[in-house]
């Protein structure tokens, strides 16, 4: 019998929830085919089977937290999968018989199923509503707190609390009418509005006939995503400077070398890559910008690491780091955001690869933007947007005097923290880095 435990997730993480079994009890699995999905406070990722076999037991449920190196559960190793027998059903002759001599009732969870659409009900759950007496159509309609809105014990516990008292069903004569299952009851706008009045501080606001929506609980990472932000702009009071560089240089270059780029290292020229070469330099020149705050404290980093945010396929955001940023090649720090991007939106990023930065930069001109207001990644101080690139009317100085020229012209916005950062030196970063995307070397060699 093959162990499946708990794999280490990173130096920084030493637990992980469990989210979901991809197979159960029975089921056969090829060697590293995912078994299970797991999330940390950083990143969701797939534990996968160490050997080929048959999942023959789960040891920690859905939901369970657990520490690295917990065993998760068994598997049948090939050879073992022929001697290996089923479980000899339990013997009628341990349950104590009824005063009539006939079996003992238990609760039955036969009439619940363990799943129902997109619902699932453990046992427990389906135990206890049925020695309540509550239907499926009624256990469908309590609002679930466990993963994916699944109903947990104490839903239902609480649930049966404030349940109004009914009496006893008495089983007719006769077999009852099909009567159609009862609609899900949904509060009124009223009554959410009195309820979050209640709980919350609310501006007044105009009803409107007719008003409806869907509620949709965010995922983990939403979650995560929101706490973050919530929290720098709470503990960060937020500076932005802007700075509108030409880029004609740059935009000409890239255009003469990608070919010639990617058939010599093998991955595409992106302009992402030049900005985080250059990022890196410029916080050589100001150490003030790759630091965080602890406390009354300014901690200037070493190592310059560079985030860098990617958009997933399902519109959250995550920042994979390039380590080192500073010693690397362009070719270098292509290879790394490429292989980070691939694998952030293939879901199959490291913890350890998406902590430890120390500044970060968004892209936001992927997406059509022109300039964006990005939020700082705590504890971090500092982060830059670089915006769309567009072709736009400029005035040119040349000895001949004052023209006109059409150039490549995009916007640099910085955010950082006003706490130790002041505008004097938060416009000087950004302008800097404006001044070396403007003096892109044209006749460099790749």
């Amino acid at each position: 019998m093959v162990e499946l435990t708990l794999p280490k997730l990173g130096e920084s993480v030493t637990e992980a929830r469990i989210i979901r079994w991809l197979k159960k009890p029975g089921d056969r699995v090829e060697a590293d085919e995912p078994v299970l999905e797991i999330a940390t406070d950083k990143v969701d990722s797939e534990v996968p089977a160490p050997v080929s076999g048959v999942l023959t037991e789960i040891r920690v449920k859905e939901g369970e937290t657990v520490p690295v190196g917990t065993l998760l559960a068994l598997i049948a190793s090939e050879s073992e999968v022929v001697e290996t027998s089923p479980t000899p059903p339990a013997r009628e002759e341990h349950q104590p018989a009824a005063p009539n001599g006939s079996k003992p009732s238990s609760p039955s969870t036969s009439k619940i199923p363990a799943r129902h659409g997109e619902r699932f009900y453990s046992p427990l759950v389906r135990t206890i509503a049925q020695q309540e007496g509550i239907s499926l159509a009624e256990l469908e309609r309590i609002p679930g707190s466990g993963a994916g809105g699944r109903v947990t014990k104490n839903d239902l516990l609480n649930y049966i609390a404030q349940r109004p008292l009914t009496p006893s069903p008495v089983t007719p004569a006769y077999p009852p009418p099909i009567t159609p299952p009862p609609t899900p009851s949904q509060p009124s706008l009223e009554q959410m509005v009195a309820y979050l009045q209640e709980h919350f501080i609310l501006i007044p606001r105009k009803k409107f006939a007719h008003e409806s929506a869907e509620a949709v609980e965010m995922d983990r990472m939403r979650k995560l995503i929101a706490e973050n932000m919530v929290y720098s702009k709470h503990i960060a009071p937020h500076v932005t400077s802007f700075v509108e560089a030409d880029v004609t240089h740059l935009v000409l270059w890239r255009e003469q070398v990608k070919n010639a780029f990617e058939k010599k290292y093998g991955e595409k020229l992106t302009f992402t890559h030049a900005f985080v070469e250059i990022l890196a330099k410029v916080l050589r020149e100001f150490p003030q910008l790759n630091a965080s705050v602890e406390g009354d404290k300014i901690l200037f980093k070493r190592d310059i690491h560079i985030g860098v945010a990617v958009a997933l396929p399902n519109h959250n955001l995550i920042v994979p780091v390039v380590r080192h940023a500073d010693r690397l090649s362009l070719a270098g720090i292509a290879a790394a955001v490429n292989d980070l991007s691939r694998r952030a939106r293939a879901g199959q990023l490291k913890p350890d690869e998406i902590t430890g930065g120390t500044y970060t930069l968004s892209n936001v001109g992927t997406f059509g933007n022109v300039m964006g207001t990005p939020v700082i990644l705590q504890p971090q101080v500092g982060i830059l947007a670089t915006g769309a690139i567009r072709k736009k009317p400029a005035i040119l100085e040349t000895p001949a005097g004052d023209t006109i020229g059409i150039r490549y012209m995009m916007f640099l916005s910085h955010s950082y923290d006003h706490r130790v950062i002041d505008g004097a030196l938060g416009g000087a970063f950004v302008r800097r880095v404006a001044d070396y995307l403007e003096n892109w070397d044209m006749a460099r060699e790749v």
